[in-house]
């Protein structure tokens, strides 16, 4: 009996070292499953067990027990009882993870919103495409390409794909969707997001309210060796700006998204560590700060909100999308934006018609030359938050292919040598998904 208690108590102090050890990492494990229970469940209206089995049940984060208040539209999740983290839903402004002074009485201002749906086929309205057949697409060849997007390999699901939709000269040539999801089916786009940045940006320069070549306007900045970081650095995340984004421990990315109460804040306080314009590191800290300088551009907090909107997101049909904003009121740029995958579409779209939107001019067509230049030092690979093929990371796809990258293999590819949008969303990156396979039979079935 003694010896059991004495290796019982040796068992609780170890336990407890390993606890004391790993604190902080609780933390950050808790703030993700509450964050993604809560989007999941209340932006994407997926059930608990569904988000248990699915979106949270990777390690380490399926060691955390979450429970959802449907009527409060509250998510809590702890890892072993402890380090309890709660993410609340806010009309219009999604989930955010919330600390023990939140008040959950505050007015917050939310976007205004316009939801016309226009009595026209997709992609310009909502109606059903006509039935359209293009003699030089070989359409098995497709077929088998999205085929292969969700074939299981040796009865394993690793390439955990849930939506593929090819479209050619605005007409889907095929879309599927796995178990659970359809058309309709919100879903998280991560790092895309900063796309959308982007092309917020691009909008502001063509209406000739901002110049990205203008050095950022950090106030911090002004009197220090960063003076010289222009707008231009940050959406080719070439800044110089020390950043670690590493999503597998504590580091700048995972304190930012699952600590801070302002995201636009971690990067601009981080020290020049390279030259600008010949340092690329990718950062989701930049992201944040570019949402920030946005914030900046407009007189209210409501201009603010709305621009995205207004200017873009229901302006093109987008109405399913929703941008999540951090606890003060500041879209997450880097990674929290939703939508279902045929909006997700229109925004390829948008860009494989150089900004122009039946008809309409959104951004300026030289913006879509300006994304595309590679960044210096990032080998081909990224232009103004946009992935670029232009170095020929896929060898066997057209060179001019451009896209939006989220985690986990979310993905909107333009590729407009073949008047081509192919998207794609799963739970498995290249670990699972071979896209250069996949988007070489797509495209080489385009003659």
């Amino acid at each position: 009996m003694k010896k059991a208690l004495k290796i019982l108590v040796v068992l609780v102090v170890i336990l407890g070292i390993v606890i004391a050890f790993n604190y902080s990492r609780l933390n950050i494990i808790s703030g993700y499953s509450a964050k993604s229970m809560s989007s999941s469940v209340f932006v994407a209206g997926r059930s608990v067990e569904f988000t248990d089995t699915t979106d949270n049940n990777f390690s380490p984060i399926n060691i955390a027990d979450d429970v959802v208040d449907a009527s409060k539209k509250i998510a809590s999740a702890s890892v072993f009882g402890l380090m309890t983290r709660k993410a609340v839903y806010r009309k219009g402004l999604g989930s955010v993870l919330i600390t023990d002074d939140y008040d959950f009485s505050q007015e917050t201002p939310v976007p205004h919103r316009s939801a016309i749906t226009r009595m026209t086929a997709y992609p310009y309205g909502g109606m059903k495409q006509k039935d359209t057949v293009f003699t030089n697409v070989n359409y098995d060849q497709i077929n088998n390409a999205v085929t292969y997007a969700f074939a299981k390999v040796d009865d394993e699901d690793i390439k955990k794909t849930r939506a593929v939709l090819v479209i050619y000269k605005d007409q889907i040539l095929a879309e599927q969707y796995a178990e659970g999801f359809d058309k309709d089916s919100k879903i998280l786009g991560w790092s895309m997001t900063k796309s959308l940045i982007s092309t917020m940006y691009g909008i502001l320069q063509y209406q000739g309210k901002i110049n990205v070549w203008d050095k950022a306007p950090i106030e911090e900045w002004k009197n220090d060796e960063r003076k010289d970081i222009t707008i231009h650095n940050l959406l080719q995340m070439n800044s110089g700006l020390e950043w670690e984004e590493d999503y597998s421990k504590i580091s700048d990315v995972t304190e930012m998204l699952f600590l801070k109460k302002d995201m636009t804040k971690p990067q601009a306080e981080k020290p020049l560590v390279g030259k600008p314009n010949e340092t690329w590191y990718y950062s989701s800290g930049t992201s944040n700060l570019l949402s920030g300088i946005l914030r900046k551009q407009f007189d209210t907090h409501q201009g603010y909100l709305d621009f995205p909107y207004d200017e873009f997101i229901d302006k093109i049909g987008m109405h399913s999308m929703l941008i999540e904003a951090d606890m003060e009121g500041n879209y997450v740029g880097s990674s929290y934006a939703w939508a279902k995958p045929r909006d997700w579409a229109k925004f390829g779209l948008l860009y494989l018609h150089r900004g122009n939107w039946n008809g309409e001019q959104l951004f300026d067509e030289s913006w879509v030359d300006y994304i595309t230049k590679p960044t210096p030092t990032s080998d081909g690979r990224y232009g103004a938050h946009f992935w670029l093929n232009a170095g020929g990371f896929h060898p066997d796809v057209p060179k001019d292919m451009y896209s939006a990258n989220g985690y986990q293999g979310q993905r909107v590819y333009i590729i407009p040598s073949k008047n081509l949008v192919v998207v794609r969303f799963g739970l498995a990156g290249s670990d699972g998904m071979d896209f250069n396979k996949f988007l070489s039979e797509i495209t080489t079935a385009i003659e």
